[in-house]
């Protein structure tokens, strides 16, 4: 059975508590900056201002903590191994660079085609950039995926959700089954979902409560998963294994 462990957390602070090398897979979708600008244009209805809104769910992740996070993905991250990054056009510019001065290598970008266009003004978007990273140099697991992957966008649910089909692909891609996928902004769990429905097993941590309450409410529904939870050492009284051990040493001398 696979597990998964959920966690409160800036991502940031959260990555620095994982072990060096001990990932075999980071999938994420940061809440990114220019989203603001889309909420200023009203060119996203989803994460507008209102009563009704689902904006609560969103701390930005400014572009300046790119440097800081690409770091600690880079250090938690084994040797040959990929990280996939999902943004838009204009993060793209700014998180690619990044990443390659972090130590990664940057193969290209992957398409995902939502089948249907969107909000905007100029060419109105239909796809979202997954950036594909590379630490060391690993093999795709299937060499017959194309760079677009189609699949429609998630309505009603969780504020930008990701399609579970499309990182089940990604993952299935770059992990074999028994190994750690790692989501440090992971929002709605779909990428969680995804890992563990393909037998893998997940670490994530988003800084909203609710969404780690709700995370952990749709993987528990998921078959053949459960949740992991470290067992706390039994505490040590040094005092009793003292009197322990004379004990022992008094009943030998009897003997």
């Amino acid at each position: 059975m696979s597990n998964y462990k959920l966690v409160e957390s800036d991502a940031v602070e959260w990555l620095k508590t994982l072990d060096d090398e001990s990932v075999d897979l980071l999938v994420t979708d940061p809440p990114y900056e220019s989203l603001e600008k889309h909420r200023s244009k009203g060119t996203t209805t989803r994460l507008k201002m209102s009563k009704g809104s689902s904006n609560q769910w969103f701390k930005i992740f400014p572009n300046d903590r790119f440097p800081e996070l690409f770091a600690e993905i880079y250090r938690v991250m084994k040797k040959n191994t990929h990280f996939y990054l999902f943004c838009d056009q204009e993060t793209m510019f700014v998180a690619k660079p990044l990443g390659e001065k972090a130590g990664f290598k940057f193969w290209k970008p992957i398409v995902w085609d939502k089948e249907k266009i969107g909000m905007g003004y100029h060419y109105r978007a239909r796809y979202e950039f997954i950036l594909f990273f590379e630490k060391g140099k690993k093999k795709l697991n299937n060499l017959g995926i194309p760079d677009v992957l189609s699949s429609p966008r998630i309505r009603g649910g969780y504020p930008t959700e990701k399609p579970v089909d499309i990182s089940k692909i990604l993952i299935e891609q770059s992990t074999v089954e028994g190994e750690v996928v790692v989501d440090p902004f992971f929002g709605s769990a779909s990428v969680g979902e995804a890992a563990l429905s393909s037998g893998r097993n997940f670490r994530g941590c988003d800084i909203f409560e609710d969404a780690v309450t709700d995370g952990k409410e749709r993987l528990s529904k998921l078959p053949d998963a459960y949740e992991f939870k470290e067992v706390a050492a039994t505490p040590v009284n040094v005092l009793e294994e003292q009197d322990k051990e004379d004990s022992c040493q008094f009943d030998l001398q009897l003997a």
